[in-house]
């Protein structure tokens, strides 16, 4: 069955981004001239994606209201001819897909907020996109993980590896190699300690699920930080059926971090078709200065 729905999981509260957080959603962050959760739309749109269920919760409706029009802007923005590019950008952003929304009542986990998405997901598979992870490239992550999906009729996970301290703070993958960066995956664990460490390939921000994801789900009791983890319902899924993990091509910025969120700015400024070339001397400048 063709993979036409998504969810995006932005319920959580930012916390490790305070006080930029406090009243804006670290979705809503900018990346130079786009907020994060925009880019991962876009990236679900170019894979082929039509529907789109973002997962929110109070103090999140600047989310719903990017994706929305707004009448007063457009008719300022169209009485101008210079205006004419940034008015079409406006208006497209509401046509990207079928958007829609629903509230994660409680803070319960990645888990939880992905089986709030039952009633839109139905019986087919469907991609989740983690709201903190923008991941660029020429080939959509999105993309690459249907593609496996439709080829093996299994839930495909992205996966990188990461360093041996990262992993604790991610997941640990077992993984046997399939051919070029795709891999069966039999096991897996939520913030592994050292001896529970399965691999250095943990999933990161991309997977695609069957609907009998659902009813794990259900099952699953609340795992690491008292929540209910996505990653241990798909466990039983690896244990069980069995999974795929897709070695992903594509830049991934963390956007629920500092660090990763001035990368995210940096590097795509410095790729920007209007600002680039300034951007890029300003940093020498700067650079030069240090």
């Amino acid at each position: 069955m063709k993979v036409r729905k998504a969810v995006i999981p932005a319920a959580g509260l930012g916390t490790r981004v305070l006080p930029a957080t406090k009243s804006m959603p670290k979705e809503m962050l900018p990346i130079v001239d786009k907020p994060a959760i925009q880019y991962i739309v876009e990236e679900a749109v170019q894979a082929g994606i039509t529907d789109i269920l973002v997962i929110t919760n109070r103090g999140k409706g600047l989310i719903e209201d990017h994706f929305d029009r707004v009448p007063e802007l457009e008719a300022r923005l169209s009485g101008s001819e210079e205006k004419r590019e940034i008015l079409n950008d406006v208006v497209n952003i509401a046509h990207l897909a079928n958007i829609y929304f629903v509230r994660q009542k409680e803070t319960r986990g990645l888990g939880h907020a992905v089986s709030c998405a039952r009633d839109f997901v139905g019986n087919e598979p469907f991609a989740v996109l983690y709201g903190d992870d923008v991941i660029l490239g020429e080939d959509p992550v999105c993309a690459q993980l249907i593609r496996a999906y439709e080829e093996f009729g299994l839930g495909v996970a992205g996966v990188k590896e990461v360093s041996p301290e990262a992993i604790q703070k991610y997941s640990s993958l077992k993984v046997e190699p399939v051919r070029d960066r795709i891999f069966r995956c039999t096991d897996m664990i939520e913030k592994p300690t050292p001896d529970q460490i399965l691999s250095l390939y943990s999933i990161l921000g991309r997977c695609v699920l069957p609907p009998e994801i659902f009813d794990i789900l259900d099952r699953t009791p609340p795992g690491a930080g008292g929540e209910i983890q996505l990653t241990d319902a798909m466990c039983t899924l690896a244990r069980t059926t069995g999974m795929i993990a897709v070695d992903f091509e594509g830049t991934r910025y963390d956007m629920g971090n500092k660090l990763g969120i001035m990368q995210a700015q940096v590097e795509v400024a410095l790729r920007h078709p209007q600002i680039g070339e300034a951007f890029r001397d300003y940093l020498k400048e700067v650079a030069a200065k240090l």
